[in-house]
C-alpha cells in the first residue's frame, strides 16, 4: 500500500519519488531535473533514475514535482514492490 508523505523541505529525506501510469511524456520532469528523470523511449514515459541526493537536487526534484501537469510524480514512504 502507498502512503503519501509531505513533502521533503532538506536532506536527507525518508521514502522515494516515481513516476507513476498517468505520465504524458511531456519531458517537463526531464528539463527540470535531468539528473534525476529519464525517459524510456519505447514506452514513451519517464521514470525517476535516481533520488535526489543534494539540496539542489532536491530543489530540481520538487520544480519538477509542482509542475508536472498530470501530476505523475509522487513521493511514497516507502518504494513500491515491483
Amino acid at each position: 500500500m502507498r502512503t503519501q508523505l509531505p513533502l521533503p523541505t532538506r536532506l536527507p529525506i525518508d521514502g522515494r519519488f516515481e513516476i507513476d501510469d498517468t505520465c504524458i511524456d511531456c519531458r517537463l520532469c526531464n528539463d527540470l531535473a535531468p539528473e534525476n528523470f529519464d525517459a524510456d523511449l519505447d514506452n514513451d514515459v519517464h521514470y525517476v533514475c535516481k533520488q535526489p541526493e543534494t539540496p539542489d537536487e532536491l530543489e530540481r526534484v520538487l520544480d519538477a514535482f509542482d509542475s508536472c501537469p498530470t501530476e505523475s510524480i509522487r513521493y511514497l514512504a516507502q518504494p513500491t514492490e515491483e
